[in-house]
């Protein structure tokens, strides 16, 4: 049928069939997407289901539906779904280490917005990281909170400085004194060698 068209408009239409396809393939996703969605929410009506539970299966089917057109796309305009699974594996291993090397750097920022947001202990209050029950651990004073460390001042005349991870707030027990309070002697089981002698 195109033989008896003129060369011009063959070379034309030849350059115009792809971005045909990619339309058509763009609208009948859109269509499935509104039919879902329609059939999801009239589902989640009749029988009475929350919305925020038909939510999920929607945005679900509707990644789904977006990735098959996507994929559709790309192999009209001539690229290889062997060469889309290898880019895809490659960049899905090189995140995976990224996420897992980076995983104690973001644990401790996400660490950080929980210490800023519910406070369990502020600035300059003194706070103590139990190890194990009552058993001592790290105590100081809070003098700084950055996104990675909390900074402590050790009680004592050397005034050291304890750099704790944040992470590390939220793994452990803490007890915690308010500014200005002065922490109650702990007993930790040692008492009775540094108490003092009997007169």
């Amino acid at each position: 049928m195109t033989s008896r068209l003129p060369e011009w408009l063959r070379n034309w239409l030849h350059d115009l069939l792809p971005v045909l396809l990619v339309l058509a393939v763009l609208a009948v996703a859109w269509l499935l997407k509104r039919l879902l969605r329609r059939l999801l929410d009239e589902a989640g009506r009749r029988y009475q289901v929350p919305p925020a539970m038909v939510m999920m299966p929607r945005r679900l089917a509707g990644f789904v539906i977006n990735v098959a057109a996507l994929l559709l796309i790309l192999q009209l305009l001539g690229v290889s779904g062997t060469v889309l699974w290898t880019a895809f594996t490659g960049f899905a291993a090189v995140g995976a280490v990224a996420f897992f090397a980076a995983w104690s750097v973001l644990s401790n920022l996400s660490c950080t917005l929980l210490i800023l947001t519910p406070r369990p202990f502020r600035l300059y209050d003194r706070v103590e990281i139990l190890e194990n029950g009552e058993k001592p651990g790290l105590k100081g004073q809070v003098i700084d909170i950055n996104l990675v460390f909390t900074t402590l001042r050790e009680d004592g005349e050397a005034g050291t400085v304890l750099r704790v991870p944040n992470n590390l707030f939220f793994q452990r027990t803490i007890r915690r004194w308010p500014a200005g309070t002065p922490p109650a002697p702990a007993d930790t089981g040692t008492g009775s060698r540094n108490a003092a002698p009997p007169a």
